[in-house]
């Protein structure tokens, strides 16, 4: 065999053939799971013939071989294997997410779930920046055009939660039909439209003393509910008779979920965003522009959590009260340090498929809507949303030295610069926020290269 030395080295190298799980190869890297890592003799695996490289990252051992030459050592190694321990052909990315440390977990679970919606979310976000522009811009249109643009804009991200809990109770092995029924009850109309609520244009619905309102925009209780749904059924079924299965089990778990959602959930992530929206406001007013530093490296973060569409209010009560939109600006310089991060990282991916989507992905961030980009690219590796987030810092820094603020509310980024024309002045400050804020992130992944490389599996 041509590479029955690199094979030989390797197994040497990772302890023996009885410490190997598993194992697989990519386009360019053999990847190896171990069932125990203490054994491996690194110098032995940085030194393996015909090897360009070794690391070690999410639980994996590769060793980079390039392209075409890896498929011959990993057939090599695959006759060499025989039937010793546990061959390739056990699911080898169960035993990846068993090698992961909580955080990692985490991120790869958020990442399954949210990655498969990101074209609609890119293209919904366009549509949404595109409108917010034209109309702007002053474009007159009659009601019925409004409501058809309305319809493309606004649909996927009203019913944000139906498309996320179908995608989270698939990834965790329940019915995505009940998903998919449990998010459009999330989002009934029947319930206090959230967004309206924030705003001030509705109040909560009361039952049972609690106040209860719809969860458009939501993505944490989404998550939460698809997750029920599949612990639910799993449980069910271990004790419901067949027979009864097909009635019980789906009826149970759609109203035990549902109405865990709109009384306990519900009520929690009420409270919850009460704090934070008072946490933000005493943000906001601390002294030397801490506040605004601290707000511009986390704002990001409450977009993960869906929270941050009940800033409105806030947005709307700085208006009033100081004649300008401070959160504007902030916000837009925390999306222009996570725009920063993901270009940068996406410069690193040598693929360019992996670069063509990591970009697609960060294009809706012009237009002020950034979730794509947070769950396709900088959440993947967190030395890049850590990347983000100190050049959202770095811009919200530039905005307490202009003492810059819009003059409304509603867009952001590239569209946003319409909301600062109030002064020449006002528009260059705006520019050079955005400016600082992506370059110091651009230059923050740069200087990590190395480390993000191997978080992201790419070729050093």
């Amino acid at each position: 065999m041509k590479y029955q030395q690199t094979v030989d080295q390797i197994i040497e190298a990772v302890g023996g053939k009885d410490n190997i799980k598993n194992y697989e190869h990519c386009a360019t890297r053999m990847r190896i799971i171990l069932k125990d890592d203490s054994k491996v003799d690194k110098e032995k695996a940085e030194n393996v013939a015909e090897s360009k490289g070794y690391f070690f990252n999410t639980g994996q051992h590769q060793f980079i071989m390039g392209t075409g030459k890896v498929n011959a050592v990993y057939s090599g190694f695959q006759a060499e294997m025989g039937d010793s321990g546990e061959s390739s052909s056990g699911d080898f990315k169960d035993d990846v997410y068993q090698n992961l440390n909580p955080a990692q977990k985490v991120v790869r679970i958020l990442a399954d779930i949210l990655v498969p919606l990101i074209p609609v979310l890119v293209t919904t976000g366009l549509l949404m920046g595109v409108r917010g522009l034209l109309l702007e811009l002053g474009l007159e249109m009659d009601e019925n055009w409004l409501a058809i643009f309305e319809m493309l804009t606004d649909t996927a991200f009203a019913f944000l939660p139906v498309l996320i809990t179908f995608s989270a109770t698939r990834k965790f092995g329940g019915n995505p039909s009940i998903g998919i029924v449990v998010g459009l009850m999330m989002v009934a109309p029947q319930l206090p439209n959230a967004w309206a609520v924030a705003g001030g244009d509705a109040e909560p619905m009361r039952l049972l003393g609690l106040e209860v309102v719809g969860y458009q925009g939501s993505i944490i209780p989404a998550i939460v509910a698809g997750y029920l749904i599949s612990r639910l059924e799993k449980g069910l079924r271990k004790f419901v008779p067949e027979m009864l299965d097909l009635i019980v089990t789906p009826f149970v778990t759609l109203s035990v979920t549902i109405f865990t959602m709109l009384l306990v959930l519900g009520p929690i992530l009420q409270t919850v965003e009460t704090g934070v929206l008072d946490g933000i406001v005493w943000l906001v007013e601390a002294p030397l522009g801490i506040g605004y530093i601290i707000y511009s490296a986390l704002q990001q973060v409450i977009v993960i959590t869906g929270l941050h569409h009940s800033l409105s209010i806030v947005e709307l009560g700085l208006l009033s009260d100081t004649g300008g939109n401070v959160l504007n600006a902030l916000g837009t310089a925390s999306m222009a340090g996570q725009f920063g991060a993901a270009v940068s990282a996406a410069l690193l991916m040598k693929s360019q498929i992996k670069r063509a989507n990591a970009l697609s992905s960060s294009v809706s961030t012009l237009f002020g809507i950034t979730e794509p980009l947070l769950f396709g690219v900088n959440l993947r590796a967190m030395r890049i949303f850590f990347s983000g987030m100190i050049g959202g810092a770095a811009g919200g820094l530039m905005v307490s030295i202009f003492g810059l603020a819009a003059s409304g509310v509603g867009i952001t980024f590239i569209p946003g610069i319409l909301l600062y024309t109030y002064s020449f002045s006002a528009m260059i400050q705006y520019i050079v926020v955005i400016a600082v804020a992506f370059a110091v992130s651009f230059i923050m992944v740069r200087v990590q290269s190395k480390q993000i490389k191997a978080e992201l599996n790419i070729e050093a």
